[in-house]
């Protein structure tokens, strides 16, 4: 019954105030029908025992009919209306170039099950909040590239995301690299808003581009940079050294952030500068970075009305036929 009247509304809502009489009809019918119909008292009725009839069982539907008719009449008086409604979003987009520490530090195991994996968990849960967004991925260690273009198919980026894995690139941390080439990937866009994450477990020990330079080469692009310090502070079991078959050896190291260039690059460029020490923490950062780079969106909404009171009308007039007929006939009886 609730998925018949979905979408519908109704623009005269005061008739259901008739329903109330409902019950005064009912026991109007009860009353009537006692004085209409004589009681015949007998001594016993064992010799008429299970003499009853179907029709003396199925006249109870005539006062259903009346009453379902007269529902359907109070409906019909409502005006029920369905409602179609349609919305045409505008919405102004950010493009979001995500760049991500893939240097060996980043297996340390003061996250769990390392920064890494937790890095990819929490950056795989802001592409999902991004709808109206373009994103793509930069991943660095010694080196940088692309590892997806800026795109609208956030499902490609999130199997990127998960496809990371640390020793794809020469070791080291290159931040300049990362930033310099999240840059160039944005500088051309016609984007109003136009911003990097850069996260990093590490200080700048690689690369020929140094990540001051490549911070003013993002404020040039009206580039905003927020940059995300990731690691406990201490110690922490990390990647010490590598055998020759590939296998990396843990061991307690120190935790080594250059907090001061990444503020600086985030100030440069009008951004943040976030330290994350707990797998908590960095969600709590992706969380307020997208508070604070909100899409803009512009909803339209359109609706359209279809009158469907005859389809209650037409049930009325039914239900009235079917209990006129099946009292004149079926069930007719001799005054």
């Amino acid at each position: 019954m609730l998925l018949i009247f979905r979408n519908i509304s109704f623009v005269h809502p005061f008739f259901f105030i008739l329903l109330l009489l409902l019950p005064a009809i009912g026991v109007w019918y009860y009353f009537r029908h006692t004085e209409r119909y004589a009681n015949l008292r007998i001594s016993t009725l064992d010799s008429i025992k299970g003499l009853d009839s179907w029709k003396g069982k199925l006249r109870a539907v005539l006062p259903i009919l009346r009453a379902l008719a007269f529902l359907m009449l109070v409906i019909a008086l409502a005006r029920p209306q369905r409602t179609l409604k349609e919305e045409e979003i505008k919405a102004e987009g950010i493009d979001i170039m995500m760049v991500m520490d893939l240097s060996s530090s980043m297996l340390a195991q003061d996250f769990k099950p390392d920064r890494l994996e937790v890095s990819k968990a929490v950056a795989t849960e802001f592409v999902e909040k991004r709808s109206f967004d373009r994103l793509g991925l930069v991943v660095f260690a010694g080196e940088a590239f692309s590892q997806c273009p800026l795109t609208t198919d956030h499902g490609v980026v999130k199997q990127f995301l998960s496809e990371l894995t640390c020793g794809l690139l020469e070791d080291g941390t290159a931040i300049g690299m990362g930033l310099a080439t999240a840059v160039n990937r944005l500088k051309d866009s016609e984007s109003k808003s136009k911003v990097v994450i850069l996260l990093t477990d590490g200080d700048n020990n690689a690369g020929y581009v140094q990540p001051k330079t490549a911070a003013e080469i993002a404020r040039e692009f009206g580039v905003k940079v927020y940059t995300i310090g990731v690691g406990s502070r201490g110690r922490a079991l990390a990647p010490v050294s590598r055998r020759s078959n590939g296998q990396y050896i843990f061991g307690l190291a120190t935790v080594q952030i250059d907090e001061e260039l990444l503020t600086e690059i985030a100030k440069m460029t009008g951004g943040r500068y976030f330290r994350a020490d707990s797998a908590e923490k960095l969600e709590q950062i992706y969380g307020l970075i997208d508070q604070l780079e909100k899409t803009e969106i512009e909803v339209t909404t359109i609706r359209r009305y279809t009158e469907i009171f005859h389809n209650f009308a037409l049930a009325a007039l039914i239900f009235i036929f079917l209990e006129i007929l099946l009292r004149y006939t079926i069930f007719r009886t001799i005054p």
